[in-house]
């Protein structure tokens, strides 16, 4: 049967009543009127179920906020004077943070509807392989809000069932460790990658195929370190052809099911399906309202504000297609990345420049979020063939791709002749091509998590960052504490250390 992308659909009522999250924690109300075994009788229901799943992508928490504020607020990639997230920037957070429950509190809520879909839809009438696609969808949701809270607050509480009840029992789980949620983000793509296509048609990009799951395998295992494993998921999504290189990096922007794309948050532009960010951190126009802005790129800083791992350090703006001026816009000097405006006040300076519409209504955008990208897998697969091998043809291939396309000269294995030399020339393509699309932070946690295991292997990592912040590398600063609000309702939990 046909189904709906989720950038256009409004979830109905009754899936969202079903598929809340059903405890105090994850600040929802318990079932009350519809028990889930009533509502899962038909193939309608199954995909109502996991069209509320996708929903989650789109909330504060997730990809219409704060996961890209936590991806790039505490990194070197930004700056900002607005109070709203000086506990981002300054890695000052603490377990009433509002990024830091807001996080906690969508991926769970994403958790809970995808257990929902996982336990009831196997029992639907329905089409066997389309019941297997839903399956898969919801296993790989499951798997990447999981990664996320992983990587941000270690080992969680993990939950492989709905919530429907207040009970005590239920609500209070014990922390997994962080091996243990590993594995089961493992697994989970791993049963994913067996029940969905291989592609969508005309919705890949918008709804999960298999290159989408193993673009999302190759992070997992380079966060893990997992190097050959890491290489075999990217080179599936590679060799696929499900997606290729836009010709420039302008035709990237802003994210709208292009070529390159492997998986996208849907935006309608509408107060049911808009996206927050852009309106967060455009000057007006093309915002809607002028006041002082998230996510400043850290271009041109000067005096006691610069720090030497400002983005000034690395950015070639005269050579560099991805970061040189090509036109003026409503908004400004366009650089692609970033947008130089020369107006006054709060709407002066550089502004990311990665969502570039005018939002339809005030902080409801129709531009999409790329959650993952073919770029970002040529440069998983020459990090992890690197780290694997050493440099090599195959890797050296996959990185020249990326800095051909930006107008930059390709390199050779005399230039990039040891390990290091070719793991430093991929850190930095990873920050100039991915900049501002919440990729940052959580490449240089994993580069402090390496450097743990092999000294000095990356210059900069997040314990860069907390040193030049807090003035200490204080190591409890990789990880988020667990919310106040998780602490009260769940008496089996404990703080991570130093908070």
């Amino acid at each position: 049967m046909p189904f709906p992308t989720v950038k256009k659909t409004l979830i109905p009522v009754l899936a969202l009543m079903l598929l809340g999250t059903g405890c105090n924690i994850l600040d929802k109300d318990p079932l009350t009127t519809i028990a889930p075994a009533n509502f899962f009788k038909n193939a309608d229901d199954a995909e109502a179920s996991i069209t509320a799943v996708y929903d989650v992508l789109q909330f504060t928490g997730a990809y219409g906020q704060d996961m890209n504020v936590v991806g790039e607020m505490p990194s070197d990639n930004c700056t900002t004077t607005n109070n709203d997230v000086n506990a981002m920037e300054r890695i000052i957070w603490t377990p009433t943070t509002s990024q830091v429950n807001n996080v906690f509190r969508d991926m769970y809520i994403g958790i809970n509807r995808a257990n929902a879909v996982i336990k009831y839809v196997p029992g639907v009438d329905m089409p066997a392989e389309r019941r297997d696609q839903i399956l898969g969808e919801a296993r790989f949701l499951r798997a990447l809000f999981y990664f996320n809270l992983v990587r941000l607050y270690g080992g969680v509480s993990m939950r492989l069932e709905p919530v429907e009840s207040n009970a005590q029992e239920v609500v209070s789980v014990a922390r997994a460790t962080p091996e243990q949620v590993y594995a089961q983000i493992v697994d989970d793509l791993g049963q994913a990658e067996n029940l969905v296509a291989t592609s969508q048609g005309t919705l890949n990009g918008t709804r999960v195929n298999k290159p989408t799951v193993n673009a999302l395998q190759a992070k997992v295992y380079l966060t893990m370190r997992q190097w050959s494993d890491a290489a075999t998921a990217a080179n599936k999504v590679i060799t696929s052809n499900v997606a290729s290189l836009m010709a420039t990096p302008k035709a990237l922007y802003p994210p709208e099911n292009k070529g390159e794309s492997i998986f996208e948050v849907q935006f309608a532009g509408t107060a049911d399906g808009g996206f927050l960010l852009p309106d967060l951190v455009l000057p007006a126009p093309p915002a809607s309202y002028s006041f002082q802005k998230f996510n400043i790129p850290t271009l041109f800083r000067t005096g006691t504000s610069a720090q030497p791992t400002d983005l000034t350090s690395v950015v070639d703006t005269l050579n560099d297609l991805r970061w040189k001026y090509v036109g003026t816009t409503d908004a400004g000097r366009d650089h692609v990345s970033y947008v130089d405006s020369k107006r006054s006040g709060n709407d002066r300076g550089p502004f990311v420049y990665k969502w570039t519409s005018t939002p339809v209504q005030p902080f409801n955008s129709a531009d999409n979020y790329y959650l993952l990208r073919l770029a970002d897998v040529y440069l998983m697969f020459a990090e992890a063939s690197n780290e694997q091998n050493g440099p090599n043809a195959d890797a050296l291939g996959r990185l020249n791709s990326i800095r051909t396309r930006a107008g930059l000269p390709a390199l050779t294995l005399a230039n990039l002749g040891t390990k290091a030399a070719f793991r430093n020339e991929v850190d930095k393509q990873r920050r100039l091509e991915l900049a501002f699309e919440g990729e940052r932070w959580f490449d240089l946690l994993r580069y402090a998590r390496h450097n743990q295991a092999e000294a000095n292997a990356h210059a900069v990592t997040a314990l860069t960052i907390i040193q030049q912040q807090k003035g200490t590398a204080d190591a409890n600063f990789l990880l988020f504490p667990i919310p106040q609000s998780e602490l009260n309702n769940n008496v089996n939990t404990q703080q991570n250390p130093g908070f």
